[in-house]
């Protein structure tokens, strides 16, 4: 996915500027899709360019004029194409496992250090979420549209993070018995 179709989803939900957009990413499509605010920015350049979305300048007080961004007929029709395309499954592309197959290779301890602090990285987001989930979504069998598919997305994140625990959990598990086998069997020589 482009950073483009991200920004037209947001849009779509809601104008904004690129400062809002950026805070946007920070608090939630920003979960499932990372962008700095020097990526939002050119990207909303390249989209007012490609006549996807289009630009107001606002007056402030005390302030620059700000440009708040909403999606054109343009940019939902690229949209509604982009939503149409068949997507490939999503690779895995995790360093935490490479480092655990080659744990072997160097300092055991420290490699478990590392799973439990990204096992308590994913269970902090799984807070995250769960707030979110409480705040927003209080009675989800009642959800339509775009709360529905907002509410679907929070809940496959809130799932993915659990799985991630749960595998640490067996990992930290089956590492550490093994570790302690090895260490009492080389204490023992």
């Amino acid at each position: 996915m482009a950073l483009e179709h991200a920004i037209l989803v947001s849009l779509e939900e809601r104008s904004g500027s690129g400062y809002e957009l950026a805070r946007r990413f920070g608090k939630s499509i920003g979960f499932f899709w990372a962008a700095s605010h020097q990526q939002i920015y050119r990207t909303l350049k390249r989209m007012v360019e490609l006549g996807w979305i289009s630009c107001d300048h606002v007056a402030q007080e005390s302030r620059p004029d700000k440009k708040v961004y909403r999606v054109n007929a343009d940019g939902r029709a690229e949209l509604a194409r982009w939503l149409a395309e068949p997507v490939e499954p999503g690779a895995i592309r995790n360093d935490l496992a490479v480092k655990i197959r080659g744990a072997s290779a160097g300092d055991v301890g420290g490699v478990l250090d590392e799973i439990a602090r990204h096992r308590r990285r994913h269970a902090e987001r799984i807070e995250v979420y769960r707030a979110i989930e409480r705040r927003d979504f209080g009675e989800p069998d009642r959800l339509t549209g775009r709360h529905l598919h907002q509410y679907l997305v929070l809940r496959g994140g809130i799932r993915v993070e659990q799985a991630f625990v749960d595998w640490c959990d067996e990992v930290l598990a089956a590492m550490r018995s093994d570790h302690d086998s090895r260490t009492t069997e080389s204490d023992q020589r």
